[in-house]
């Protein structure tokens, strides 16, 4: 195929019949990507090492063709198939086999997410244009993010729809019959690195975009924290009108000094402290905003207030960091104030994180399985400092011991989980020695908390905080972070039942 055909490929009115398109992996975003290639009559071929039984029977009904089997090598059907383009869901990382072989034979590879922006104009809105695009990406924060600006476009009148790693395929809202005047992508370290390979004619251009923050994560994957961070930078290239970036994460700042942004788009900054012109920030209580006011040099508008998002249990200060950054991209948008404060009142929080899943007998107990890095961990231990700290499990490459030597010694104890507990463990040992620290060595997955909970409520001893935030992937013991988080709260549950400290094992010797 031509450089010249795949140019034009930019409208979902471009010619894509007959274009060979070899999609990689069958999970949501790969039907996704099947789907909507065989209704632009592309010729499709699906290679995965597995597929859902739903998925498997409805490729052939839209026409697309399935090979199931190893993915090791490049498998022969692929290559007999001379794919003009290989789009990838981002499972398959830059090291792997057919990733490489399709660098190497000159093929073009793109994510779910640029096909998505190449066809963006299939609905349009009434002033005949596409919807405007936001991005969110981040270590952390990114799906609560995505729903807080989501649901303060929806306040301000505006159709939003959120989308992309938060669970809905970018290319199932381009399709939506409905229409949206926007979509808020949340955005994977992953996606970005595709979108990273982008020819000039495949690169997004956001309205505004954001990186909450940065910490090592997805080594394994991406092959080095400089990879990594290089992939996260991707969010702001060709912004249009805002930047958004956290002023006390420096890592930030520098990714929007660097990027390559449509002449005119401005930089906007976020923390906890008092904000400059062109910042949001907090002054003596309340949530301000002074980046999007005429008279900003003196002046600022109220947004909403600490003492109302602690009602509506919003306080904990990562949370309000997400806030802020939300506000920012909402009001990027002409959101008014108004409409930002009455949002915030009746937003709550995802299951899975920071949520308080029971207060007994003077204990509470708090669900943030969702951390699963240790920046995301800090965070929650900040939030809670003193708590008994459930943590561990699959690390991705990541070495904990600076989560623990940074905030570890605040914890009033450890309970470690998971396949690596020993890396965790010589973490205390080394930086925090004078923490108490308990294994949790039960082999089935259905034990785990059951241990964890007995262990945690004789430490407790009917007064704190238990505070599961385990700075780790769940895939060593558990289906999902969700599963972990479920069958914590279960065991939570079933030991108020019994009768809670009057039947609580107790601990062992800390080791």
């Amino acid at each position: 195929m031509s450089t010249d055909r795949l140019s034009g490929l930019t409208s979902w009115n471009a010619d894509w019949r007959d274009l060979r398109v070899a999609v990689l992996g069958l999970s949501m975003t790969g039907f996704s990507v099947a789907d909507t290639l065989a209704e632009l009559g592309a010729e499709v071929l699906v290679l995965s090492e597995s597929a859902e039984e739903e998925y498997a029977r409805l490729l052939p009904v839209i026409g697309a063709a399935l090979e199931l089997g190893s993915l090791a090598e490049v498998p022969a059907a692929l290559v007999d198939f001379a794919p003009e383009v290989v789009i990838a869901s981002p499972g398959f990382s830059p090291s792997h086999s057919v990733i490489r072989w399709a660098q190497a034979s000159g093929i073009a590879i793109w994510g779910d997410v640029e096909l998505a922006w190449r066809v963006r104009d299939k609905v349009l809105r009434a002033d005949g244009t596409p919807a405007d695009w936001v991005l969110i990406t981040g270590t952390n924060g990114k799906t609560t993010t995505t729903q807080l600006t989501a649901s303060l476009l929806v306040e301000g009148g505006l159709r939003a729809a959120p989308c992309g790693n938060i669970g809905v395929p970018v290319l199932d809202a381009v399709r939506d019959p409905a229409g949206f005047d926007v979509l808020v992508v949340e955005l994977s370290s992953h996606q970005l690195w595709y979108l990273g390979q982008s020819r000039p004619e495949g690169e997004l251009f956001p309205h505004a975009a954001v990186c909450l923050n940065l910490a090592d994560d997805h080594l394994v994957w991406h092959g080095s924290a400089q990879a990594y961070r290089d992939a996260k930078a991707v969010v702001y290239r060709n912004t249009r009108v805002a930047c958004v970036y956290n002023k006390a994460d420096e890592a930030t700042r520098l990714m929007v000094e660097e990027a390559e942004v449509v002449e005119g788009a401005r930089a906007i900054g976020f923390d906890l402290g008092i904000p400059g012109p062109s910042d949001l920030g907090i002054v003596e209580g309340l949530i301000v905003d002074r980046a999007f006011l005429d008279d900003r040099a003196r002046s600022a508008l109220e947004l909403t207030t600490i003492a109302a998002l602690d009602e509506a249990g919003l306080a904990a200060p990562h949370i309000v960091q997400n806030i802020l950054a939300a506000s920012a991209l909402a009001r990027s948008l002409g959101v008014e104030p108004e409409a930002i404060h009455t949002a915030l009142q009746n937003f709550r929080l995802d299951a899975h994180r920071i949520q308080v899943i029971a207060r007994h007998a003077g204990v509470t107990w708090v669900d943030d399985s969702k951390a699963t890095n240790p920046h995301a961990a800090a965070s929650s231990l900040r939030a809670y400092p003193g708590a008994v700290w459930i943590v561990g499990g699959d690390l991705k490459g990541v070495d904990i011991a600076d989560l623990v030597a940074d905030v570890g010694a605040t914890a009033r104890a450890a309970v470690v989980i998971g396949v690596e507990r020993d890396s965790v463990v010589a973490a205390f040992q080394r930086h925090a020695p004078s923490v108490p620290v308990f294994e949790v060595d039960a082999g089935e997955t259905g034990q785990v908390m059951n241990r964890v909970v007995e262990i945690a409520s004789g430490i407790v001893e009917g007064e704190g905080t238990v505070l599961l935030a385990p700075a780790a992937a769940s895939f060593d013991q558990f289906s999902s972070y969700a599963d972990r988080g479920h069958r914590f709260a279960e065991a939570v549950r079933d030991w108020i039942d019994r009768g809670s400290a009057d039947d609580a094992g107790v601990p062992p010797s800390a080791l």
